[in-house]
């Protein structure tokens, strides 16, 4: 009797949630979907400082994902790359900095927007010489002059040498500095990501040439096993079989045949591809001629050495201002750079 009962009730609540009628049933219902969004931590500078941890002050953008950033656009690498170039063609060596801690100096500068210089003195005080510590691994102290050493594995140290910083200006905080180009980053991936999408289409072309879409009832269900062997068998590297279907009573558009060329073509990899490189070239503020690309317009881009003295004027010299201003710091000509 309770069995009965129990199974009496499972059919009332049934007929409660059954849909009442046919507009009911076919009801659609909406739904979003997609990653979720991650939390960009340079956001987090309009509410606090730069955390620390008692030691050391954490830098406000992940220096590691700046260093892969780096590679992944072309345009964007070449653009820091140029700028390198220039100040390491413009510096003059001297006793205390040689040219090749100088360009990673620089291109630690150029990358994550703050570099530093090991000071290695003499009894007297006196400076002996620079080396570069590496920018993605180095914190300035909470306490005043201090600074450590944050390696991804191992223990991190505490310097016991002076050490000198130079950074960019940032509006949220006086810790470290931040690159000028962080706003072209979507940019940068957005153009990576066509170039992933376009390049797997072109892996995947050989075994994915169409889409078979059927929607005419088949006469035995072997019918549709012996169609998808078929199509399995037909496959090769770079090459289609002819295939034949047999359709009794189908409808005209039953079988349709779509080919995944025409859905690649509608992509705009080439307009995805030129936008997401001007908004880089915008940030990064370097002519077009100097990073090698090829104009597509009849005019071309101009006058490369007119526009390598302007670019040189309005971005590699206000650099070398920076720089030769560490000299006072350093109480020596550690800086020196080529008038011409």
């Amino acid at each position: 009797m309770t069995s009965l009962r129990l199974e009496h009730k499972r059919a009332i609540l049934r007929e409660t949630t059954r849909p009442t009628d046919a507009a009911e049933a076919g009801r659609i219902h909406a739904f979003t979907f997609g990653d979720p969004e991650p939390i960009d931590r340079a956001s987090l500078l309009d509410y606090v400082q730069v955390w620390n941890n008692g030691r050391w002050y954490e830098p406000p953008v992940n220096l590691n994902g700046l260093a892969n950033m780096l590679r992944v656009a072309p345009h964007h690498a070449s653009a820091i790359y140029v700028k390198r170039n220039l100040l390491v063609s413009s510096f003059e060596a001297s006793p205390y900095l040689s040219v090749g801690e100088f360009e990673a100096f620089a291109t630690d500068y150029l990358t994550f927007g703050h570099a530093y210089l090991e000071q290695t003195k003499a009894l007297s005080g006196n400076l002996l010489s620079l080396k570069r510590s590496p920018a993605m691994f180095t914190r300035p102290g909470v306490k005043e002059g201090q600074c450590w050493f944050v390696p991804l594995s191992g223990q991190a140290f505490e310097f016991t040498r002076p050490v000198i910083q130079l950074k960019a200006t940032d509006v949220s905080q006086e810790v470290y500095g931040v690159p000028e180009y962080l706003s072209a980053l979507h940019a940068a991936q957005l153009n990576k990501s066509a170039t992933l999408f376009r390049r797997k289409y072109y892996d995947n072309g050989s075994h994915a040439g169409f889409i078979l879409y059927m929607t005419d009832t088949a006469q035995q269900a072997s019918d549709v096993d012996n169609l998808r062997k078929a199509l399995r068998d037909a496959k090769g590297p770079g090459n289609f079989r002819n295939l034949f279907m047999y359709a009794p009573n189908g409808k005209k558009d039953g079988v349709q045949v779509i080919p995944i060329s025409e859905v690649a073509a509608k992509d705009d990899f080439a307009a995805i591809k030129n936008t997401s490189r001007d908004d880089i070239l915008a940030a990064h503020r370097v002519p077009p001629q100097l990073l090698g690309m090829i104009p597509t317009n009849a005019g071309g881009f101009g006058d490369v050495g007119k526009a390598r003295d302007v670019f040189r004027e309005n971005e590699i010299d206000p650099l070398i201002v920076r720089m030769l201003g560490l000299n006072d710091g350093l109480g020596a000509r550690v800086f020196g750079f080529k008038t011409t």
